[in-house]
């Protein structure tokens, strides 16, 4: 690899180290060995880029490897879906094999560790196997079957083979050593016994092999060199270089694994048991449903193989496990749509506007540039009349200063157009505005070179022209999930992080050059963002997903609640400072606002968590943070609540105090409140001289209950 050492990562490092001691670039032999149990997700996208970038840049076979020992789950759909989606990204493998191709081999080399004694037929029950197992903290114990004789270990092993018990009865072990500090080492299970149909072994193996019996023996069978994984599979080395052990030929190349970060994916989950849930219980659209982070879902929101492949490149390989913000995903889109994406006009939220100087049945067919970014794209001609669509939201009647878009009174260029001027609107019944009355100035056209043209104006909005307008739905996509770490949270189901404003669908209008646009054709829609044509979409009906808007909106929301946090954490100072109750309750109102419009759930328990100390002002905003956000107390996390309630009761300020009792008072948790009735007691029997009238009310009202 032509590279110098300093820019190799870790894992180029185990290579290069390798080949300087001995090994052969001709052995290098890597693989992609994903599970067809489900489809493949952004993680695998970064598994994939590594396997077949080291397989590019040494110039060595990769295979990709269908680790298919569960007949339980896996069906021949996620093979073809993830085949598909290697080849999207755009990698070839070298070898199409799969686990079930040596069935027969690792049933006579597991035969082989039962001759050697190292292997045992156990019929334990599952739940008497847990127990003498032991823990990581206790030794385990011998099965009492452990040291059947390998005649009985043969009959019975050939019997699970064929058939003749139900799941469950028996399994296979390797005897290794169950004092291991290793539980992975304590007799590990090497087959079990399934009445399952195979999706490509059909009904010819009623026992299967364990992930760690098939894994390293399939690398070895294909004489991978380095077999990558991620880190959760570290303990698993030790067993992997056991198994090797067993049956190695001396004169073949030894595989070595070795472990890296997984790199997980803000706003999302990238657990295939925990995608298959959201798809079965319909929280999505299926596997392929745009919010999901599987690689059909990216690529139907618009996601291209390259984004994805720089987005592989650009987060890198680590030892250590590490959230990745979605914005990178995203700042990688954005680049590479930038560059390809042809420009084109949609109204999204349309309002109508008329030109009432421009004369009636008249149309022009104006020139408009296709990709500034790119000299190639060229030019297309968009219609213009007397009536076009702009969006709602450019327009104010009566506007601020810095407002840079239509308004009465001021000049604003459409764009590839004239300047327009705002002179009046239609309202209907309601109010609500109907239609906006303009003028434009005729010598104003874009790149016509008139003085009128070069005129400075302070917007340009986009537009469509009503006679022309194509009606599209339009689906837009937010992220799946309101917390940047869904599945993080010990005591909380990920799914109650679920976004429930993931999807707004939309009947928009775009330009007459998008009717004969394809599906995953990918366009800018000026000034709002990057979309693609879905699957969806037939030639009576268009259909676009948001793959992503010009900006990271999230980033400036993420900005904007903490300093909505940080600011909530200025003003409380005052709630001690001012005389009269009327003041509190307006300082106390402001700052539960701000706490009710923070929906990230991370900051709000990192904030709580921060402000448990003997300040009263930090104990006060954490308790208006229990009071006052769309979360209850249960949500965040016991020990912190817990400590909060006795700081609190505990504080020098009857405000502290009267607002903890009045929480506490509200949980309905009993078992929790029981835990302060000792507190609650003291403070009614003895009150703290400077108790408020009302702090006084609150514990004579609970001490009655």
């Amino acid at each position: 690899m032509a590279s110098e050492e300093k820019s190799l990562n870790f894992i180029e490092q185990i290579i290069e180290e390798d080949v300087k001691s001995g090994l052969s670039n001709t052995k290098l032999r890597f693989r992609f060995p994903p599970e067809p149990n489900g489809y493949l997700h952004i993680g695998h996208a970064s598994s994939i880029a590594l396997n077949f970038g080291l397989g590019i840049d040494y110039q060595s076979p990769v295979n990709l490897r269908f680790d298919d020992t569960n007949p339980e789950k896996e069906e021949q759909e996620f093979v073809d879906a993830i085949k598909k989606d290697v080849e999207w990204l755009g990698y070839t493998w070298s070898e199409e094999r799969y686990a079930s191709d040596y069935f027969q081999q690792l049933y006579d080399w597991a035969v082989l560790l039962i001759k050697k004694d190292k292997a045992y037929v156990d019929s334990q029950s599952s739940e008497d196997m847990a127990i003498q197992k032991g823990t990581p903290s206790t030794t385990g114990t011998d099965s009492p079957y452990r040291n059947r004789s390998v005649e009985e270990n043969l009959d019975l092993f050939e019997r699970m083979k064929n058939g003749e018990f139900e799941a469950g009865t028996h399994i296979l072990r390797a005897k290794i050593d169950m004092k291991s500090t290793n539980m992975l080492m304590r007799d590990p299970i090497m087959y079990r016994i399934l009445h399952k149909h195979h999706h490509r072994t059909g009904d010819a193996w009623k026992i299967y092999p364990m992930y760690d019996w098939a894994h390293g023996q399939s690398d070895y069978l294909e004489q991978i060199s380095h077999s990558f994984c991620t880190l959760e599979f570290l303990p698993h080395r030790e067993l992997y270089d056991w198994f090797l052990d067993q049956i190695l030929d001396e004169n073949k190349l030894r595989p070595k694994q070795r472990e890296f970060a997984r790199r997980n994916l803000s706003h999302t989950v990238v657990s295939k048991r925990k995608l298959q849930q959201l798809v079965k219980e319909k929280h999505v659209n299926g596997w392929d449903d745009p919010r999901m982070s599987t690689i059909s879902g990216l690529r139907r929101r618009g996601y291209t193989a390259a984004s994805l492949r720089n987005f592989a490149n650009t987060i890198g390989i680590a030892k250590r496990d590490n959230l990745i913000n979605v914005s990178v995903l995203e700042f990688c889109i954005r680049e590479d749509l930038n560059k390809i994406a042809p420009r084109v006009m949609a109204v999204l939220d349309p309002v109508k506007l008329v030109i009432t100087n421009y004369p009636e049945g008249k149309e022009e067919w104006l020139e408009a540039e296709n990709n500034q970014e790119d000299e190639t794209a060229g030019f297309r001609k968009v219609p213009f009349s007397r009536e076009l669509y702009i969006e709602r939201e450019d327009f104010l009647e009566e506007a601020p200063a810095k407002f840079f878009r239509l308004t009465l009174g001021k000049e604003v260029r459409l764009k590839n157009a004239y300047i327009i001027k705002g002179e009046s609107v239609v309202k209907d019944a309601e109010g609500n505005i109907t239609e906006i009355h303009v003028t434009y100035d005729t010598d104003s056209l874009s790149g016509s070179g008139t003085e009128a043209s070069q005129r400075k104006v302070s917007g340009t909005l986009h537009w469509v022209s009503i006679q022309h307008a194509l009606e599209a739905e339009v689906r837009l996509y937010d992220r799946l999930f309101t917390d940047e770490a869904p599945d993080s949270y010990k005591d909380k189901n990920f799914l109650d992080f679920v976004n429930p404003n993931s999807l707004e669908i939309v009947t928009g209008f775009v330009e007459p050059s998008l009717s004969t646009a394809q599906n995953e054709d990918k366009f800018q829609f000026q000034r709002l963002g990057y979309f693609t044509v879905d699957k969806d979409s037939t030639a009576s009906k268009l259909v676009f997903n948001k793959t992503v808007g010009l900006k990271d909106a999230w980033e400036e929301k993420g900005k904007k609640e903490e300093n909505s946090i940080n600011n909530s954490l200025k003003e409380i100072n005052k709630y001690f400072k001012v005389e009269t109750k009327p003041e509190r309750i307006a300082i106390e109102s402001a700052i539960g606002e701000n706490i009710k419009n923070v929906s990230s759930f991370s900051l709000l328990q990192n904030s709580l968590k921060k402000n448990i100390n003997n300040n009263k002002a930090s104990l006060l905003f954490s308790q208006f943070i229990l009071k006052y956000s769309t979360w209850k107390s249960t949500d965040f996390e016991e020990d912190d609540v817990k400590k909060l309630y006795s700081m609190s009761l505990k504080s020098e300020s009857t405000y502290v105090r009267s607002k903890a009792l009045l929480n506490l008072r509200d949980i309905e948790s009993e078992s929790f409140k029981n835990q302060y009735d000792d507190e609650i007691l003291k403070l009614y029997s003895n009150p703290p001289k400077n108790a408020s009238e009302r702090e006084n009310e609150i514990l004579a009202e609970m001490v009655k209950k």
